[in-house]
């Protein structure tokens, strides 16, 4: 049992699924950097605000007896699009990997051959019959 186990456990495509998880949650993390530092600053300056921190106050709060503001409920859309963004990159990336694995998996394959037509033995012999008749 421990012998098949590792034989699919070292199977190409389980290997292969391993490294694209890891790859791809390393890229996430690059990702994430990248609409972090670069994207939402460039955002920001156009709102004039930090863009992760956009957000729109459904419900006032009210001040406790130590003067902090209780209760208060923020819609934070900035935090959402930050993913959003984030998503639309990552998914743009995986499609023009496919898209690069696919058109190469084309270029591997042989064209299917054309069948051949009869030979010439076939067609001497389909003179012969028709001469027959």
């Amino acid at each position: 049992m421990l012998k098949e186990f590792k034989e699919f456990a070292m199977k190409g495509n389980l290997v292969d699924i391993a490294v694209g998880f890891v790859m791809g949650a390393a890229f996430k993390e690059v990702v994430t950097a990248f609409t972090g530092g670069i994207v939402s600053p460039i955002i920001g300056l156009i709102f004039d605000s930090d863009f992760k921190a956009l957000k729109y106050k459904l419900k006032d709060g009210k001040l406790n007896d130590a003067g902090e503001m209780v209760g208060e409920v923020y819609l934070e859309y900035g935090t959402f699009l930050t993913n959003v963004i984030d998503f639309i990159i990552v998914a743009f990336v995986m499609f023009l990997v496919v898209k690069a694995v696919n058109k190469m998996n084309k270029k591997e394959e042989p064209a299917p051959e054309e069948p051949a037509g009869p030979s010439e033995v076939e067609l001497l012999q389909e003179i012969r019959d028709a001469l027959k008749k």
